[in-house]
């Protein structure tokens, strides 16, 4: 699958969001080695608290559907028109994920007419995962 039907996919993801509080509608798309994509899209909670980002409701997903190591990019779209970054939270998400592959996936954050390409290593470096409990 190629970088633009990626960021589709999670374009595609965003219009299934649930929320109302920020009307800011996220999607996510992870893409494997094997070649699967597993999306996902923020769902908001009236406790704000308890919302779930795309991201990590993606990577749920894959996990649900025995979908674990090479992960090789994610895709994240939102309705700015700056490119959007995973949270802090999603990026150690994502870290955990990448970690099961070993793998350093390519972040594409998508804005309106922007996409910004980063190694997740970038966005959270000397990150904390599976191999620092050994």
């Amino acid at each position: 699958m190629t970088d633009d039907k990626l960021i589709a996919a999670a374009r595609a993801a965003a219009d299934n969001s649930y929320s109302p509080y920020s009307n800011f509608a996220v999607g996510a798309a992870l893409r494997f080695a094997d070649g699967s994509v597993v999306t996902g899209t923020n769902i908001e909670n009236a406790s704000y608290g308890l919302a779930l980002c795309a991201e990590t409701v993606a990577v749920a997903n894959a996990m649900a559907q025995g979908v674990r190591g090479g992960l090789e990019a994610v895709a994240v779209t939102g309705p700015a028109a700056d490119p959007i970054t995973p949270c802090g939270r999603c990026r150690q998400v994502l870290n955990e994920l990448a970690q099961l592959g070993s793998t350093d996936p390519d972040i594409l954050c998508v804005g309106a007419d922007t996409v910004r390409r980063v190694k997740l290593s970038v966005l959270l470096p000397e990150a904390f995962g599976p191999a620092s409990l050994t």
